[in-house]
Order: structure tokens, then C-alpha cells, then sequence
């Protein structure tokens, strides 16, 4: 990824096709990292063509030993074409919903940038609420606990939801 306003705003480093790559295996090894890459459903078809196809990830991270329900997660549309199409918020959901199946996990947290106003907007419309303000590193943390009557609403927005091993 090099462009400089998603760098910033998802608070990322520049990579190469290759250290991309690289380390979406290291990811793929990591236990406590679960990471999808968002494809285009229509350029799929049309192209068949996976990487032609990529538009952007969607993540979870289990980095808190001490709270096995608890994950942080985060969605990035690189493709600006694709951005404010509803396919970030499709993926956001989609992970919610694994991470709450799959992996038992009960509360998402998001570090967003404070001028990310279009992912502030996104998480706060599926239900996050702010609970921290971070002026050193200029982001917003922002919280959800998930309950049943979410979660039945969760499943009924993700009917396209399935699992198919890939490997």
C-alpha cells in the first residue's frame, strides 16, 4: 500500500506487493491475528481473477491475554473507487459475525483516526460508542459489547455469510 492518505488515516506503514504478501503469511501463522482480504464479488466474476479482484481487509487482532472474549478489528477499503459503497460495513459485519461465531469473541474494539470521519460514522452505525480520545496518537477507541437480540439481528444482515476453507 502507498498511498499516503490511507497510510495515514489507517495508521500504516508502506509495503510492497512482495511485504504485503510476506506478511499476510506471517499473519496467517499468527494465532492471536485473523485476517481476511475483501475481494469484488462482479470484477471476481467477470476476471477471475483474485488479485485483480482485491479491494481491501478486514481484521481482528486477539491481543489481550487477559480477555479471551475481546478482539480489536478494523476494515480498509483501499481501492477508493470501491469506498462509501456499502463494502466496508458488508465486511465489518461479516468479520463481526465470525469473530462473535468463530471465535467466541463478546466485545470489539476500533482505533480509528480522529479525521477518519467516514470510518467514525461506520462504526458508530453498527453500534460502537467512543470511550477514549487519544490526542498523542490522534485517534478515537471505540467500543461494542455484542448481546443476543444483536446477534439475531447480526445473522439476519449477513445472509450471505459462509464459511468455505480455502487452502
Amino acid at each position: 500500500m502507498q498511498n499516503p492518505e490511507l497510510l495515514e488515516l489507517t495508521a500504516s506503514e508502506p509495503l510492497t506487493l512482495k511485504q504485503e504478501y510476506e506478511m499476510q503469511q506471517s499473519w496467517f501463522q499468527d494465532e492471536d491475528k485473523c485476517t481476511f482480504i475483501i475481494l469484488d464479488k462482479k470484477i471476481l466474476e467477470d476476471t477471475k481473477n483474485e488479485i485483480d479482484s482485491m479491494i481491501g481487509d478486514v481484521n481482528l487482532y486477539l491481543n489481550d491475554p487477559d480477555d479471551i472474549h475481546g478482539a480489536e478489528i478494523e476494515v480498509m477499503i483501499a481501492d477508493p473507487s470501491h469506498r462509501s459503497k456499502g463494502k466496508g460495513k458488508e465486511a465489518l459485519l461479516f468479520m463481526l459475525r465470525y469473530g462473535t461465531e468463530a471465535l467466541s469473541i463478546t466485545k470489539f474494539t476500533a482505533k480509528i483516526k480522529m479525521k477518519n470521519n467516514t470510518s467514525l460514522k461506520l462504526f458508530s452505525n453498527i453500534g460502537f460508542a467512543e470511550v477514549n480520545r487519544s490526542e498523542v496518537f490522534l485517534e478515537i477507541e471505540m467500543v461494542f459489547e455484542s448481546s443476543k437480540k444483536w446477534r439475531d439481528e447480526l445473522i439476519s444482515k449477513t445472509q450471505m455469510y459462509k464459511i468455505e476453507n480455502y487452502i
